[in-house]
This record gives C-alpha cells, structure tokens and sequence, in this order.
C-alpha cells in the first residue's frame, strides 16, 4: 500500500499472522524497517517488487529484537553486501546473538526452526545462535535523525523490549509505530500486554511519540491509521498520567 510520495507499507499473511514491514525510498536507495519471519524474506521482496520499488537496498532498520521483526536478517545480509543494519543499543546484543530472545526460550525456537527449510535454519543459526560476525553494524540514539530517505527520526520507546523504537518519517509526518501500538477493527490501542516485558514503561513510552506532528501511524500489527493520531495516541496514555 502506497502510504505517500517515497513510503510503501507492505502486507504479508505469514501462518495465521499479519505482518506490516515498511519501506521508505527515494531517487537513489531503499531502506526497509523489519524483515519478517524466519523465511518470509523472499515473499517480502516479490511485495517490493510489486509496488515497483527498484532502488537499491541499502539499509534495514530494526524497531526491536522480536522473532517476527528479525527472522528474515540474515537472507538480506547475505544477499546484499555492504547492508547497513540499525538497532538500538539495548536489543543489539539479542539481535548480534550474543544474548538469548527475550521472548522464546531455546526450546521453542529450535522447535520453531525445525519446520522450516534446511538452508533457512542454517542461515538463521548463523546469524543468532552461533554468530561469527554481528549482524547489526550501526546503533540508534534516541532523537537522532537519519539522513535517509529525507529524514527519519529515532524515537527510543522502550517497554515492549528495552531496545524498542519507533520512526517518524519526517516527509510524510508518519510515524512506523512497529509493536509500541497495535490497531484492531480500526481502532488504536496500546501494545499487547502478554508480549510486553514492561507495559508500565511501554505505556510512559508513547507519551514521547505526541511530541511529533503525526498524520499516520504504521503498526507492525494492524497496518495504517489516519485521522486524530495525536489525539488518538495521548488517550491511550491517559490512564499512566
């Protein structure tokens, strides 16, 4: 889906999930915010190409250290050189492979993993298990902006994970909300509690995101919204003031 002029929210049915990854481009390059499951790289790329993206990937940005945001890593590292790849500091180290998934125990990753293709396991042990180069290579400050795709801001939303951020494509005033929010039947609401590692401080979090202009939000979960996003943002924030 066509966001506006230079953003493209994709939508990719993967088992009994949506998921949402973005794609911010200009004249030059490409940059594209999540990767997906473990294997969904590949039907990432055909959205991609759909939408008649053709610039060059040069670079992913990562909302947090979640299965379902980095699966897709290492088949764009490995067909891409020279990728840069961002995260914030305090997922980094989960998504390096040098510290265990917050949210999976072993157990159910391999169990995960053993249902895939031999090369995608392989290829995803590599990168988090039993890593022999870190896959992120440049760390998110909170209030940065990337000069990227006319500009991104760095909005440190911890809560969700500790390393959790959100992206304010400064352009189109629209915020990738990744897993700080989600939206169900067209409505807003807050992060999922059962997946939250702190929902007190996931909820303080989004008071920052009122400090933009937002007129659409992206969630990972949910897809676009338009209309009212600051209003919309501070009610769920009412109940924490």
């Amino acid at each position: 889906m066509r966001i506006a002029d230079g953003i493209e929210m994709l939508e990719l049915n993967w088992g009994m999930m949506t998921i949402c990854p973005t794609v911010l481009f200009d004249k030059q390059e490409s940059i594209l915010i999540d990767t997906g499951m473990p294997g969904s790289a590949p039907a990432i790329l055909k959205l991609i190409q759909r939408a008649g993206i053709k610039q060059r990937l040069s670079s992913i940005l990562l909302t947090h250290q979640d299965i379902d945001h980095i699966g897709g890593l290492p088949t764009f590292i490995a067909d891409n050189p020279g990728l840069l790849v961002y995260a914030h500091e305090k997922d980094k180290a989960v998504i390096n492979g040098k510290q265990p998934m917050l949210k999976i125990p072993l157990e159910r990753l391999f169990g995960l993993l053993a249902t895939l293709p031999k090369k995608i396991q392989s290829d995803f042990e590599a990168a988090f298990v039993k890593p022999t180069s870190a896959n992120v290579n440049r760390t998110l400050v909170d209030g940065e902006t990337l000069p990227l795709a006319g500009g991104i801001k760095v909005i440190h939303t911890p809560g969700h994970t500790p390393g959790h951020v959100c992206f304010y494509h400064q352009p189109t005033k629209t915020l990738i909300a990744g897993d700080a929010m989600v939206i169900e039947n067209g409505e807003l609401k807050g992060p999922i509690k059962a997946l939250t590692t702190d929902l007190r401080t996931a909820l303080q979090s989004l008071k920052k995101l009122n400090m933009y202009d937002i007129e659409t939000v992206i969630c990972y979960h949910g897809g676009r919204l338009r209309g009212n996003m600051n209003e919309r943002i501070a009610a769920l924030t009412d109940s924490t003031s």
